[in-house]
Formats: structure tokens, sequence, C-alpha cells
């Protein structure tokens, strides 16, 4: 038997059973043997009945005395029940629509049982146990993601057979000293206990070398990405002292943006070309150190493209450029899809002769039409609202140009690391001198005319606003947890709370000419407030909006709402966040808090990797970033620390993993299902 075989060559594994795996993503052996189980049921800590405590999830041991014939309660509904004795209580077991795990139990037979205690006082009951034989040898036991007619039993076994048909499935591809050195097990023994630990402490080792593995895997193949051309950009420059483009800045840079700039030209003078990203929190100032960039570029006798995702962002880029490089003597200029064949072809011609030295625009700048003179630096913001072919075909524009990546997404470095790892990373941490803290409010539903009196205030006093919904139209999916819909939101505050005033609306489904429109109204001053979806998320800057209401704040990510709340305290006036919802459970005033505690972008990120790991921070599946079905990023920190040191050793002994053909193979796989370009 092979890992490469059908999961069809396990005995019981017929067409039927084999579809409820593909369900799963098992289509394989190996595929099997990869679906690690995501926790245990400890059985060995048992409870008499009698001592068993309402309410707890215990594991208690007895004899069946009854099984209760099958009593159908209603249409769909079956209910069964077994009586267990331990001589000290009886327990009645509750079973709802499970004939299979009501015909496990036999009369006179002995098990154990897992479970929360119910009834009262006098009587014990358990809701639908998990369930093994008294005798059972092995008592910490695995618990899988399942689907409806596939058990752990059937996965199990499956899993048993397996290995027992292929006991070298899994050889070792990491040398032994190096194992020692971060004590982990071998491959195979943490393979076999995952699925059939032999006690708590093989089970945990065995998820560490696992997990360990997984961090290895991704950093050694990001790592590949980064070495694997040893290419000469086309314009390796000369260094540039940059007090000259400090001293004409109509502000004094943060030592942040000083240093980014810095690492920008040190790269920009290498051999290779430049591979960095820009991280910094919302308002840090990211577009100036941009500007530093082209600067030194344009004094080297290079152009720069900037690509933005949208023309609003291309525009703004192309305002704040040229006010910081046009009285330099840097022409600046904006390629956008909207503008007629003329303007295109006008920009173009002078794009091509070289007399235009810097760029913004959106995917007009990867057209086939437009060509540069000498491009030796292309600048890519919100890099992962492009494909990969976009990103390739922008680079393509030059002759191995250097490439600067800008985020306003704050990621905990941890994260950072592997989400970017085939970059370098220059973090900007400080905000602008003068910058005012957005000051935040989180509030329930029931003070939502209170909060619209406020944005009324702040309309009547001369300044704008923002009303976040999270959905384009009204959803009646829950009755009970209203969710504002954009458009419905729109019209009902226009004929009530905000009557008389100017407001547009902007989501998604609109087209890009719409969605502009509105926006130049907006950023010009002839709409006052803006309800929207959260396509005003990046990079929006309008300096007199000073107020935004997020409905339904408990829908969104921490990080999500403080991009939402960067909107806003973009000029010299106080602004403010309302974070305004109608679930105000618990977790949900937990979360809320958090925003209103910090204006720190780092520390928001950090607690929603906390709260929402790694899956569900990016959204959408963004970044690329591969799953991980053992490590967790932000519990694994060191272990994640530990993997990226061990990857730095490897690279050193073996550029190209060669002296590691396992590995290497490892890496390579994952490159494949992820794209080259796919991880960052």
């Amino acid at each position: 038997m092979e890992l490469t075989d059908s999961i069809t060559a396990l005995d019981g594994v017929g067409q039927k059973r084999a579809l409820l795996y593909n369900k799963l993503g098992i289509y394989t052996v190996g595929d099997l043997l990869n679906h690690f189980p995501k926790e245990y049921t400890d059985y060995s800590n048992v409870c008499a009945i009698a001592d068993a405590p309402l309410g707890e999830t215990v594991v208690v041991m007895g004899r069946v005395t009854k099984k209760i014939p099958a009593a159908r309660i209603r249409q769909g509904l079956t209910l069964y029940k077994v009586i267990v004795t331990d001589d000290s209580e009886c327990i009645t077991l509750i079973i709802y629509n499970n004939r299979f795990l009501y015909e496990q139990f036999e009369e006179g037979g002995e098990y154990r049982l897992y479970g929360k205690i119910s009834g009262n006082l006098t009587r014990r009951e358990m809701n639908t146990p998990q369930v093994i034989p008294a005798d059972e040898k092995n008592l910490l036991c695995p618990k899988y993601v399942l689907t409806e007619g596939l058990t752990k039993a059937m996965i199990t076994t499956n899993v048993i057979q397996a290995f027992k048909a292929m006991p070298d499935a899994f050889p070792e591809f990491l040398p032994d000293g190096l194992r020692q050195e971060y004590s982990l097990c071998t491959e195979g023994y943490a393979m076999q206990n995952i699925h059939i630990p032999s006690s708590d402490h093989a089970a945990e080792i065995a998820q560490r070398r696992l997990g360990f593995d997984e961090l290895l895997i991704m950093q050694c193949s990001l790592m590949m990405m980064k070495n694997a051309v040893k290419e000469q950009t086309g314009c390796r420059m000369r260094l540039q002292n940059l007090n000259e483009f400090f001293t004409a800045l109509p502000f004094e840079p943060t030592n942040a943006q000083k240093k980014a700039c810095a690492d920008i030209a040190a790269d920009m003078c290498g051999a290779a070309p430049m591979n960095r990203l820009i991280q910094g929190d919302v308002g840090s100032g990211k577009t100036a150190v941009a500007a530093a960039a082209c600067w030194f570029a344009a004094k080297n006798g290079c152009q720069s493209a900037l690509m933005a995702p949208t023309e609003i962002l291309a525009r703004q880029h192309y305002a704040t450029l040229c006010g910081f490089l046009e009285p330099l003597g840097i022409t600046v200029g904006c390629l956008t899809g909207s503008m007629t064949p003329k303007q295109k072809k006008e920009l173009k011609d002078r794009l091509a002769d070289g007399s235009c030295t810097v760029v913004t625009g959106t995917h007009a700048l990867i057209a086939e039409s437009t060509h540069f003179s000498r491009l030796g630096l292309v600048i890519t913001d919100e890099q992962h609202r492009f494909g990969v072919n976009q990103r390739k075909a922008f680079a393509e524009k030059g002759e191995k140009p250097h490439k600067l990546v800008m985020s306003a997404t704050p990621i905990p470095r941890t994260l950072a690391l592997i989400m970017y790892g085939d970059l370098d990373i220059s973090v900007i941490n400080e905000l602008p001198k003068g910058r005012q803290p957005v000051e935040t409010y989180a509030v329930t539903g029931k003070l939502r005319h209170r909060a619209l009196g406020f944005v009324r205030r702040e309309l009547d006093s001369g300044r704008q606003g923002y009303i976040v919904c999270p959905m384009i139209e009204e959803n009646e999916e829950n009755e009970e947890l209203p969710v504002q819909a954009a458009v419905d939101y729109c019209e009902k505050i226009s004929k009530n709370e905000l009557k008389g005033y100017s407001i547009g609306l902007l989501h998604g489904k609109m087209t890009a000419a719409e969605k502009d429109s509105v926006m130049t109204d907006f950023k010009e001053g002839r709409l006052q407030l803006l309800v929207s979806t959260t396509v005003i998320e990046v990079g929006v800057d309008v300096p007199n909006a000073t107020v935004i209401m997020i409905e339904s704040a408990d829908r969104f990510g921490l990080s999500q709402l403080h991009q939402l709340r960067g909107r806003v305290g973009r000029g010299q006036y106080k602004s403010s966040c309302i974070l305004l919802t109608d679930n105000a459970t618990e977790e949900t005033k937990s979360r809320l808090r958090i925003m209103s505690s910090t204006n720190n972008g780092f520390i928001i990120a950090e607690e929603d990797l906390k709260l929402r790991g790694a899956g569900d921070f990016f959204g959408n599946r963004q970044s690329g970033l591969p799953p991980l079905k053992v490590a967790n990023l932000y519990r694994d920190r060191e272990l994640l620390a530990e993997s990226a040191e061990a990857v730095k050793k490897l690279i050193a002994a073996s550029p190209d993993l060669s002296r590691y053909p396992l590995l290497r193979e490892k890496a390579e796989k994952l490159l494949s299902v992820n794209g080259s370009e796919g991880m960052n």
C-alpha cells in the first residue's frame, strides 16, 4: 500500500464510505493519515456516578442494566434511553436520533462514558455521551472532524489498518542533530501518536513535532522563493543624501519613517532587486516614505510607478506625491481607466520617452500599451488586492526593477514573518506629531438615536461623517438580531433623524464610475454624510471627516474596525468613532472594549489574532496563507521562533535545500499548492 493509493484501498471503504471521506477532502490513504484529530477525550479519570456534579463534563464507568425501546416523540425525532449503573448510583443515557450509538450498547456490557451530567439531585442523566468499552487499553481517544454517516470509530479503524500496512510510510526528513537540538521526536513516531497516542505526553510530543514541521516547511518554502533567483537588477543605484528630501517636507518625519527610508535606500543600492514591505498603522505616513523612494529613484535617473487597487486611491496618491515631489522638480502623472483615450495616449507617450518620472495608477499601468523609458521602482499599495499575474505583469514593465509593497493592515510581527516571509519588512510604528487619537465609544442599539444626534451636531459644525453598515440590502435571516443594511438604512435616516442633510450611498455593487462619482462629491464637500459598506475601509482620505458610526460592529473583526476608524482623524479636528451593536453579549462587550481602549493597530491586531486565530485574521484567504492543521500562530509563537531559527541553519548549510531532499520536496509541494507568489 502507498500513501498515494485511493482511500478505497482500505478494507471496509467502498464507494459509499469513500464519498463521505471525500466530503472531508480525503481522497487518498495519505490524506487520511494527514486528517489529524482536533483534540482528545481522556477516559482515564473516572468519577463515581453518585459523585458526578450536575452541569459538569465527566467520565463515568458502569454496566448497562436496561435498554429502553425507541420512542418516536414527533415527526423526525426518535428518543432512545439506556440505563447504566456503577453500583453507587444509576444514570440514564439520553440519545436523540442516533440509532447507531444506541445499538453500540449491550445489556450487561461495561462502558466508559464521557459527557455532561444533567438531571437533578435524585436523577442523573447524560445526553448523547461519547463511549468506549470499559476494558479499552487506549484511554486517550482522538476527536476528528466528521461528516454525517462517518464515525470516529470508522476513521480510527482505517487509520490503524493504514499504519499496519505501511509501518515506514513517514521517513525522517530532518537531520538528527537538528531534531535533538529542538527536542523533536521522529516523524514516524509523531504520525503514529497524533492518531493513536500511548499517553498524554506522547500526544503532546507528537503535536509539537508536527506543529514544528508545518511552520518549518512554510518558512523553508518562503526562503526558497527569496533565494531562488539571485538576479541582477537593471537599476542598481548610487547612495543619495536623504536629508535633501527630508528638509523639503512640510513636516518633520518620524524616526520610523527615516529608518524605513534608509532601509529602502540601502536595498536599492544593492545588486539584487529590492523586495521590501512597508507596514504601517493607519495615518503613519507610508506615502511619504514611498515619495522618498520615488525621489531616490529619480535622482538615479529611474522612473517609479505606484499601483493602487481603486481610482480613488490612485488619484489620492497622485495628489500626495505631487505635493512632495513637484516642488523638487519631479514630474508626476496619474493613469486610470476612466481617462479619455487622448489623455491616456499623452501620458503614455511621456512615460515612454521618460519625460514623466513618477506615475500612479490602477490596472491601466499594466496594460500592454503602457511602456516606460527606464522603470526602476514599482510600488504596490495593499498588494493582497491584486492577483499574482497582475503583480508579475507590473514588475515586468521594467528590467527587474526594485519592488516596494505598502500595507496599512497592522499584522503581528510573528504573523508578518510568515505571510511576508519572502520580503524584507520595515515597520512604521510612530504617528506623525500633532496627530490626534480618535476617541472611540461602544454603545448598544438603545442609544442609536443619541448617536445619530451626535453625528448631526458634527455635520452642523461644518464637518463630515461616515455611517458604515455590514450589508447592502436588508436581510431577514435572523429577525432577533437586526443587521443594518446600507440601502434601507440610508433611505430611513434621510427621511427621519438626518432629514435635510446631503447624504451619499456607497457599496460594492456599484460600478467603479458610480463609486468614484460619490467619493468625489464627498471629498469635495458636496456630500455631508456617506452611508457605506466596508468599501471605504482602506485608504480614503477626507481630512474634514470627523465622525464615523459603525452599525452592527459585532460583525466585524477588530482589525477591520480599526481600518474603518482610520477614515477619520486625518485632519486638524478632534474625531470620534461610535461602535454600535444590537448584540451586546459578554464576548461582544469584551471585543469592543479593546477598540475603545487603544488606537494602536498592532495591539489590536494581536488581540484579533488571539480571538479569531490566523484562519480568520485576513478573511477570504486574501493572504494565501496555507491552512495550519496542528500549529496555532498565536499559541505557538515560541515554536514559530524556534522553527524560524532552524530554517536559517538549514538554508545556511544548503541554500537550495538539496542536502535535505525530503524537506525540499515538501517545501516545493507547498509552493505548488499555494503558487510561487501565493503567500505574499
